[in-house]
């Protein structure tokens, strides 16, 4: 069978495996034999590109793991919640839906996952819905865009990897994503979202009373204090030509948050915290890669150059293509990036596009699609404003959009700068 073909059933079969429960590592490892018996490798020759498909990404996943120190600083000192509350008390109620959107840009941006920066946001905004008489449905959608914005500049693992498979700069791959994040979160807050009909209901976790105790919060110059450094030590390779590696720079800004927070008694548990959530990326990144090996190995990469070979500037659109396939298929950002810049890297920067640019594409390109039913994101967004299944369904239309801005403004921005 032909190695594209066999490829692409490995990955329908990862996506069935998936959507009924199985776990996505065991799914992703399994759809990666599949695809590589069918490719007529046998299994030994199949098990080495899975392999070598880990391998390729195995120093991602180191600094991924590093960077749990920044998330568990952001969450557990409450510094993300201080961000989040500062930027809504000082846009006030009047932009309410522009004050949640650039809350959840800000925390997404400093390395926080958009699905804990939602969570973390979400009671402030059944808070102000409530007061406010405001649609549950469009404030979701407003917290959702704006961690979609955020997240294609940030220090979080998608971009982390697409930088680390394109050999890109991550604070240059970061600083790509800047405009197309500005002008996602605009059209976002004042076009999406006014357009939006209201399908939700307001139901009874929408309704839940204000406490009224105070948490124990840190002021809001200390709470940026860690993500500040962080920016700063990747800033330095740009600006100084001096090369702070993520591994160093993003535990060194956690850490200096915990101190900036006066919070170094709670210390193990920010570790704790951050290792757990990037320890399971990392885990479903070892599937990833596995099928990523397989997909890397096969044809398919020639069939989709061949099939964009007559349309003008094709090799461009390779990156945000392959970034929107693979995030569809894994509902996932990180292994969207991943297995897009793992397989399609070496292929599209033989088309003469850029590195950076490569990865900033690609890494938008994996925002339109990471949000289906089958991954995480979906269930745990939903479940932080109390939406049914169906409820949550009704929003894929308005953030597939989201992503579809973001992904046409970073092409749009390559096309400027080139």
């Amino acid at each position: 069978m032909n190695s594209a073909l066999a490829a692409v059933i490995g990955l329908s079969l990862s996506i069935v495996l998936i959507i009924k429960k199985l776990h996505p590592v065991f799914s992703l490892m399994l759809g990666a034999i599949v695809g590589g018996l069918l490719a007529g490798w046998g299994l030994e020759t199949s098990v080495s590109h899975m392999i070598s498909g880990v391998k390729d990404i195995t120093p991602a996943i180191v600094r991924i793991l590093a960077a749990g120190v920044l998330t568990g600083m952001l969450v557990k000192t409450g510094a993300a919640t201080t961000i989040a509350k500062s930027i809504i008390h000082a846009l006030g109620e009047k932009y309410v839906y522009l004050a949640l959107a650039l809350s959840a840009m800000i925390l997404t941006a400093m390395g926080v996952f958009i699905d804990v920066a939602v969570i973390t946001i979400a009671p402030i905004a059944i808070i102000m819905g409530n007061r406010l008489q405001l649609s549950p449905f469009k404030l979701l959608l407003a917290m959702i865009g704006g961690g979609k914005c955020g997240n294609i500049l940030s220090p979080n693992p998608n971009t982390i990897i697409a930088a680390e498979n394109f050999d890109a700069p991550l604070s240059s791959v970061m600083a790509a994503g800047i405009v197309p994040a500005l002008v996602g979160l605009m059209i976002t807050v004042f076009v999406i979202i006014p357009l939006t009909p209201d399908y939700s209901t307001h139901n009874s976790s929408f309704k839940e009373k204000e406490k009224k105790e105070e948490e124990d919060l840190p002021a809001l110059w200390r709470s940026l204090f860690g993500p500040l450094v962080t920016i700063l030590l990747l800033a330095l390779r740009p600006i100084a030509g001096l090369v702070i590696d993520p591994m160093i720079a993003l535990p060194v800004g956690g850490v200096v948050g915990i101190l900036a927070t006066r919070k170094w008694r709670e210390t193990a548990t920010c570790l704790s915290y951050g290792l757990e959530k990037m320890s399971s990326i990392a885990i479903l990144l070892v599937g990833t890669g596995t099928l990523a090996g397989i997909i890397k190995a096969s044809a398919i990469k020639d069939v989709l150059v061949s099939m964009l070979a007559n349309w003008s500037n094709g090799g461009t659109l390779m990156a945000p293509i392959a970034g929107a396939l693979m995030s569809a298929a894994t509902a996932s950002t990180t292994a969207g990036a991943t297995i897009a810049s793992a397989s399609f890297a070496e292929a599209i920067t033989a088309a003469g596009v850029a590195a950076v640019w490569g990865a900033a594409m690609t890494n938008a390109g994996a925002t339109t699609l990471d949000h289906l039913p089958h991954g995480s994101f979906f269930h745990a967004t939903g479940g932080s404003m109390g939406f049914s299944v169906s409820e949550r369904l009704k929003l894929i239309p308005y953030e597939t959009l989201v992503g579809l801005i973001l992904t046409l403004s970073s092409i749009g921005m390559y096309f400027l700068i080139r």
